[in-house]
């Protein structure tokens, strides 16, 4: 017995430090698990800072650039030149400054839309054979006087909505239309039309006219003009000196009270009248002012009416409505004895010819006065 425990005892021992040494020793360091990271996205690199560029002192946008070459050799870069049609010019809505170098060929020149603010006789110097020139919404202020002297040939001239304060002088012999609406014109000089027989038609309305502006002589030497626009101006009177050439007188917006006794009577062609928005009463028009032989249109709204002015028996278009009419006496208005009129188709020519009637706007109260059907037997519209 004393031999086995003198066996074991050692070995018992022996395992006991086997074991105590084994606490003793620290645990390998584990690693720590690997992080899953994404990648930055790439940075984007500021752009240089660069010195500010001095602002252009004007509200403008730039000019367009140059277009492709021309088949014309002559063609402008900044414009267009058509291959089928030749001789015109198209420089419209290109943002332009200054007028470039018209060729000797073009007779039709378009520069509508741009900034334009001066025709000078330089780039026109070659372009005399030119027809038609189309210079309408530009900031035109100036026009020199040689540059229409030359331009002999020129019919139509296109000078709408730009910033003109007076009609330009030597204007071409052979004009046949002058446009110069949406101005700011208060002076025509004088003479300035005296030489423009073929002018058929003068656009001043939405200018600065008064009475003052227009003299008796202003319109004199236009033998063969058709119409004459002076609508949105600041007239009170009628124009003097009215060519009788006129078939169509358009006075809208103005302030005109009154119409002279036998204003129109010289007027034999004359078919339009327009006299909307102005200060007309019955007190400033004369009973047969509108009784005109050749008068087919005649336009009064927006005045100051009691009554329904006499007119002839050929008118057959009648505006009078938002006046202050209150009664109409169709009998008196009736260009001829009601019982007299004849429909049957073998005396046409002592039936009235109005065939459309407005009178919405004024305080009539229906119904529609049986005389007035008994007269104007063609109407086929009345507004009431």
């Amino acid at each position: 017995m004393k031999i086995i425990f003198g066996v074991l005892l050692p070995i018992a021992l022996l395992l006991i430090s086997e074991v105590q040494s084994q606490r003793r020793r620290p645990d390998k360091p584990t690693k720590p698990p690997r992080r899953t990271t994404r990648p930055l996205p790439p940075r984007t690199p500021r752009p240089p800072i660069l010195p500010s560029e001095p602002e252009e002192p004007t509200d403008l946008p730039p000019p367009l650039p140059p277009g492709p070459p021309s088949i014309f050799p002559d063609c402008p870069r900044e414009c267009y030149c058509p291959h089928d049609f030749p001789d015109a010019l198209y420089c419209d809505s290109r943002n332009l400054r200054q007028i470039p170098t018209i060729p000797s060929r073009i007779q039709y020149l378009y520069l509508q839309n741009n900034f334009i603010s001066e025709l000078a006789e330089e780039p026109f110097k070659n372009a005399t054979d030119l027809k038609w020139i189309n210079l309408d919404n530009n900031r035109i202020k100036k026009v020199e006087k040689k540059f229409l002297e030359k331009l002999n040939n020129l019919l139509f001239l296109y000078l709408e909505k730009n910033n003109l304060q007076e009609v330009p002088a030597s204007l071409p012999q052979n004009l046949e239309q002058l446009r110069l609406s949406r101005n700011q014109i208060t002076k025509i000089p004088p003479g300035v039309f005296s030489k423009l027989e073929n002018l058929v038609l003068l656009d001043l309305h939405h200018n600065k006219l008064s009475d003052g502006a227009l003299k008796k002589d202003t319109f004199k030497g236009l033998k063969n003009l058709v119409q004459l626009n002076l609508a949105h101006n600041i007239l009170r009177k009628m124009p003097p000196g009215v060519p009788q050439s006129i078939h169509q007188l358009f006075l809208d917006r103005n302030n005109i009270e009154d119409i002279p006794t036998n204003y129109f009577d010289d007027f034999s062609d004359l078919a339009f009248i327009r006299l909307n928005f102005n200060q007309l009463s019955d007190e400033g028009v004369p009973q047969n002012t509108f009784n005109l032989s050749s008068l087919m249109v005649l336009q009064l709204s927006n005045n100051r009416l009691n009554h329904v002015p006499f007119f002839g028996p050929k008118l057959e278009h009648l505006y009078v409505n938002n006046n202050q009419i209150h009664s109409i006496n169709a009998t008196k208005l009736c260009p001829y004895p009601i019982e007299a009129i004849d429909i049957s188709g073998e005396d046409q020519a002592r039936v009235p010819r109005l065939r459309y009637l407005r009178l919405d706007g004024n305080a009539l109260a229906p119904p529609i006065p049986l005389d007035l059907m008994m007269c104007f037997r063609l109407l086929h519209s009345i507004i009431f």
